[in-house]
Order: C-alpha cells, then sequence, then structure tokens
C-alpha cells in the first residue's frame, strides 16, 4: 500500500484516523502499531513476521544492555551490542544484497550459482536504519531503554515513515511516544503537508515521470542528445517530487497522529555544490550516516588521509545502501570523490565564483549524478553517457525532441518553479496580505489541489514510487 493510492486516501487513512482520534489516550500507541502492521502486511503478509521479529528481537536486546550494568558485565553487553548489530545488518544483507553478491561472485570466478530471486521487503533499509539508531544509542547509554514493546513496536513500525522516510532516531521521538500534542492546529497543518506531498506525487512526479519513461524506450542508437539530456532532466524533476513528495506526505501524517518528524528536503536544487546538496537532500540519511558511521570514524578530526578515507567509506555505504548494484556503489563513491574535492581542493576557489556559476555548476553534478543513479547497469550507464555526448552520431536534436520538448514546456517549467521556494512564497505573501481571505483563497487551493490529485488517481494507470526499489 502506497500514500498515493485512492485505497489509501478513501479508505485507510479515514479510518485509521477515525479510531486513533477514538481511543483513549493509553490505548492510542497500541493501535498505531496494530494498524502499522496491517499497513506493511496489507503488500506482502509474509515479511510482517519478520517485522515483528525485529520488534521483539531487538526490544529483548536493548533489556539485556540494560540488566548488564557491572564493570565485570562489560564484556557480555559489549558481546549482545555486536550481535544484534549483527543479526540486523545480516537480515538487510540476506535480503537487499545476496542476489547482488552472487551475480558479482559469478562475474569475477565465471561460477553460476543460481540467484535466490528473493523479494525485497518494503522499507526493510529505512527501518533497519532506526533500528540501529535505537540499539546504538542504548549501548552508549544516550537514550534510556524502551520498556513498553508496545511503544518501541509503534516506533519501528510506524506507517507514516515506514516506506520511505524520513529516518528518525529514536533519540527525536522518544518522548512523543510518551506524550504528544493531538490539536485542530496540529491536524489542519497536518492535512496541509500531506495534500501538499499528494501533489508533487500524483500531479508532478507522475506525469514528468511518463516524459522520462518515454524518452527511455527510445533505442539510445537513436535517441538525439538534447533528449538523452532532456530524460535526464526529467528524471531529475520527478525523483525530486516522488521521494520528496513522499516525504511531506509522511510529516503530514506523522502531524495528524501528534508527532514531529524532521522534513527530509530543502529545496535541493538551489545549491552552489555537492556538499551543499547533501545538506539539503535526504537529509534524515545523512544525519544518520554522519552520527552512526562519519563521527566514531574520527569525522575529520584526523590526518587527511584518514579523513579521505572516511568520505570514501561513508559514500560507499551510502551508494550501497540505495541500491543492490554497482551503478549504486559508483554513484555513491562519485560524490564521495567530489566533496573530497570540494574540500580539500576547490573549496576556497569555488567561493569566488558568481552565486549563478556556483548554482549551474552543482547543477550539472546532480543532474550527471542522477544519469549514473537512474541506470539499470553498467552497461545502460556507459550508453546512456555516450548518447548523451553524441557517442552513436545521432543528431544534435530531431523532431520527435521538440515533440517531447513542446508538449510537456509548461509541464516542466512548473516543476522548476515548483522545486524552489517561489510557489510557497506567492502563498505565503497570499495570506498574510489578504489575511481572513487570504487563508480562504489557500484553503480552497488546497482543496482544488487534493481533488484534482484524486481525479488523476482515479483515471491512472501510471503511479510508479521510485523508492520501493531501494
Amino acid at each position: 500500500m502506497i500514500f498515493s493510492s485512492l485505497f489509501f486516501i478513501c479508505v485507510f487513512l479515514p479510518v485509521t484516523l477515525i479510531l486513533y482520534y477514538a481511543v483513549p489516550w493509553r490505548f492510542k500507541n497500541a493501535l498505531l502499531l496494530l494498524v502499522s502492521l496491517v499497513f506493511y502486511a496489507w503488500g506482502e503478509p509474509v515479511y510482517v513476521l519478520l517485522m515483528i521479529f525485529s520488534i521483539v528481537f531487538n526490544y529483548t536486546a536493548g533489556l539485556q544492555m540494560r540488566d548488564l550494568k557491572t564493570l565485570a558485565q562489560q564484556k557480555k553487553r559489549k558481546a549482545v551490542f555486536i550481535f544484534t548489530v549483527a543479526v540486523n545488518l545480516a537480515l538487510l544483507g540476506f535480503f537487499k544484497y545476496c542476489d547482488f553478491f552472487l551475480k558479482s561472485i559469478n562475474s569475477v570466478l565465471g561460477t553460476q550459482i543460481p540467484l535466490r530471486n528473493i523479494a525485497l521487503p518494503i522499507g526493510i533499509s529505512f527501518y533497519t536504519f532506526q533500528i540501529l539508531s535505537y540499539v546504538i544509542d542504548v549501548y552508549r547509554e544516550k537514550v534510556p531503554v524502551q520498556t513498553s514493546i508496545i511503544d518501541f513496536g509503534a516506533y519501528i513500525s510506524m506507517f507514516p515513515q515506514l516506506i520511505a522516510g524520513p529516518i528518525v532516531r529514536y533519540d527525536d521521538i522518544r518522548m512523543q511516544l510518551e506524550s504528544r500534542r493531538i490539536d485542530l492546529d496540529h491536524i489542519a497543518s497536518g492535512a496541509m503537508w500531506f495534500i501538499r506531498g499528494l501533489g508533487k506525487k500524483v500531479l508532478l512526479a507522475n506525469n514528468i515521470g511518463m516524459l522520462y519513461d518515454t524518452l527511455m524506450a527510445v533505442p539510445v542508437q537513436e535517441r538525439a542528445v538534447v533528449s538523452t539530456w532532456l530524460m535526464a532532466g526529467a528524471y531529475t524533476l520527478q525523483i525530486y517530487f516522488d521521494f520528496s513528495g513522499y516525504s511531506d506526505m509522511a510529516v503530514g501524517l506523522g502531524k495528524m497522529l501528534g508527532f514531529e518528524f524532521v522534513q527530509n528536503f530543502r529545496y535541493p536544487y538551489l545549491s552552489r555544490s555537492a556538499t551543499e546538496f547533501w545538506r539539503r537532500w535526504h537529509i534524515s540519511l545523512g544525519t544518520w550516516f554522519r552520527e552512526y558511521v562519519y563521527i566514531p570514524m574520527g569525522g575529520n578530526r584526523c590526518s587527511t588521509p584518514k579523513y579521505i578515507r572516511n568520505l570514501l567509506v561513508v559514500w560507499f555505504l551510502t551508494g550501497l545502501w540505495h541500491g543492490a548494484d554497482w551503478t549504486f556503489v559508483i554513484w555513491g563513491l562519485y560524490y564521495g570523490g567530489i566533496l573530497i574535492l570540494e574540500k580539500l581542493v576547490i573549496g576556497t576557489w569555488m567561493k569566488k565564483w558568481p552565486a549563478a556559476v556556483q548554482r549551474i555548476y552543482a547543477l550539472v553534478l546532480i543532474i550527471f549524478g542522477w544519469v549514473i543513479f537512474s541506470s539499470g547497469n553498467i552497461v545502460q550507464l556507459g550508453e546512456t553517457i555516450a548518447s548523451g555526448f553524441g557517442g552513436f552520431h545521432t543528431a544534435f536534436i530531431d523532431s520527435s525532441t521538440l515533440y517531447y520538448l513542446g508538449t510537456n514546456l509548461l509541464l516542466i517549467i512548473v516543476c522548476i518553479l515548483s522545486s524552489t521556494p517561489m510557489v510557497s512564497n506567492v502563498y505565503e505573501l497570499l495570506c498574510n496580505r489578504l489575511k481572513t481571505w487570504g487563508r480562504v483563497i489557500g484553503a480552497v487551493l488546497y482543496c482544488l489541489m487534493f481533488a484534482a490529485s484524486v481525479a488523476f488517481l482515479v483515471n491512472a494507470t501510471y503511479n510508479p514510487f521510485l523508492y520501493f526499489r531501494f
């Protein structure tokens, strides 16, 4: 089940909210756990058993680490911690990377080990990192152990951010599990966040995604150079509105349930460097790697060789986290290499560039990064790069390119403007200047956006969610 589906919008969410608001406070977390397990089991009933195992196993591990307090028990406590982390990573590795490693072995050694074709449990990358944040922080004694398995289960399985984040660290939410504010202001704010995210996903990401798929279907040997870069630009916009739209919906759902989640995107395509881009894109993932990998390895408070090593390890893992293919590893190391150059070589020089030049520089790197990211394999990556630079001796621009550009020009302009604060600033100005009437007009606009999104979904045959792959 995905948020941008009619069943979720018209059945699951209304029923959940009615029950959630109706039950007494002491039962809200139990109800949240129950509906989250139903939400997860809806698409893959078998893997809900894996979710339940993860909840029980890590809850028990936390209690064990709490009870091993004395100095004499520290080795055993550390052993429990290492075993717990290993089990969680082993589960993630088995389900997500088993066939990737087998394919790599077959390719290197020439063997023919049969692939397992194991279905990937939805959201396992996200909830595994949430579990690890809890386990690590309990071991560090940064947070107290959660003694309620209901509250712990609600944290791990919480449906608003289960599938695509944001990755919520236990330390950021533990107080909200015990006490949170649920009132009309939060519900209204949450509804606005949800509708805004739904509009991003359904009206923008889905439509620009159809342009990307259309251009992708053109044989690479026949695709004009400009068509290849139009395709790359379409994917750049699609993945932003797809992922940030889903994150906005998650934040909105959290608010309606009384939770405050971190904002996962801050207009990343306005960045002036690759370094800034990763402060604005998938913020919760960057924060997780910084807190639990980069800083423990020494961060930047070490020698230059170790600093470079730390960055490369983090970006190798970032790429691998996104998907089980070498193109994702290449994408991660691509950004690792760029960040090393920016921090150690060209950073001071870049700051002297005009702001427009910095933004163009960053956007070119970002678009090229998405070319790597979107490629299904290394062969396809090589063909796409060759196509973008005239490697197949195709036309620079042809009639089909002009047709797709012309028929989608308005959509492209709307997407570009919506990826900046311009639309939000105009809306805020409208509300502030017109006061009461501004709020009324704003409410009407949100209702129209919701109605348009639902209308699109009624007739839609195209409603993918890119991060299901990861």
